[in-house]
């Protein structure tokens, strides 16, 4: 395989893993706090707040699978 193939695939499982709906959720989370900084709204709580959620609904889906 492709030296720079498999380094994309590495980064590609590193960062979007088993569910890519937390990777999509941390994604929006991260541009939605960067939109609010901008507007000069405190906003350093919403990424661990996402997290937390999306967390759980990984979780929830994941238990209901088994």
């Amino acid at each position: 395989m492709n030296p720079v193939l498999r380094f994309l695939r590495f980064w590609y499982d590193f960062v979007v893993g088993d569910d890519w709906t937390v990777a999509v959720g941390v994604v929006l989370a991260l541009a939605v706090t960067a939109l609010l900084v901008t507007g000069h709204v405190p906003a350093w709580w919403l990424v661990p707040v996402a997290v937390v959620a999306l967390l759980g609904g990984s979780l929830r889906r994941a238990a209901r699978g088994a």
